[in-house]
């Protein structure tokens, strides 16, 4: 095995390891500037709020924030998003096979970390990303039923296996996360004419495969998952949260 150290145009060190013949080609990622914090878990979780509170916590305490969601952020990715999310694209496009999903979500992945979170990175800044590939591995790997190993593949391959240095994966019950989700879909289509609800006309089983997909990545991964499993208050969360990342960034909560 060879293991060749090189900085990449963003000034981000990389460590190359070429593994012997068959063995897959891997590229771990050591950022050495900014921080790259993403947020997990069902839609309905409060995933998007409590990455809202945290950006303001942070720029509030003088920190550079960039924050994205995925899929979308960058104009291909809302293009990739407008066709993945709306529930009305199949009816003009066809039937969405789960692997041109998951190639979807990929792309969009790849442009973003090109786009945005490389450069931000660079610059010292902290990034809050909603969504990256745990959501790949949950809602393809186990919702659709591809299985882990592919989308990992896919990570190394297409994101050269940019890892983030903390995910908040939030995991509230499964039945208080969809009711939110799918009352929150319906409010947007009555007032705004957007239907994000693709995703939502799935079944129960569906997002049980996903809620128990989440909950082995953590397991997996606990040094970068911290997983906040109860249904609190949105203020409550908001503290822990706090907490966790000010630990990550060796400060204290004001």
């Amino acid at each position: 095995m060879v293991v060749i150290d090189a900085t990449d145009s963003y000034g981000l060190s990389r460590t190359k390891t070429t593994p012997a013949f068959g063995q897959p080609l891997l590229y771990p990622v050591s950022m050495q500037r900014g921080i790259f914090i993403t947020f997990e878990g069902l839609d309905g979780s409060g995933k998007t709020t409590q990455l809202r509170r945290l950006s303001s916590w942070l720029e509030s305490e003088g920190h550079k924030v960039v924050t994205l969601r995925q899929p979308g952020g960058t104009a291909l990715g809302d293009r990739i998003r407008s066709i993945l999310l709306d529930s009305r694209s199949e009816d003009t496009l066809g039937t969405i096979a789960p692997l041109a999903e998951m190639a979807l979500m990929f792309a969009d992945r790849a442009q973003s970390i090109h786009e945005i979170i490389l450069p931000a990175l660079a610059s010292g800044a902290i990034v809050l990303c909603d969504r990256y590939t745990d959501s790949s591995e949950a809602y393809q790997g186990a919702g659709r039923e591809l299985g882990s190993e592919r989308i990992l593949a896919m990570h190394r391959a297409v994101c050269d296996n940019l890892q983030p240095d903390l995910t908040l994966l939030l995991l509230p019950s499964l039945e208080s996360s969809l009711l939110r989700a799918r009352r929150r879909n319906q409010r947007s289509a009555q007032q705004k004419g957007t239907d994000e609800g693709r995703f939502e006309r799935e079944d129960d089983d569906f997002y049980r495969r996903i809620y128990h997909a989440y909950e082995a990545i953590a397991a997996r991964e606990p040094q970068r998952v911290t997983a906040i499993r109860d249904d609190a208050s949105i203020d409550d969360i908001q503290a822990r949260i706090r907490e966790i990342v000010a630990a990550r960034l060796g400060t204290t909560v004001s």
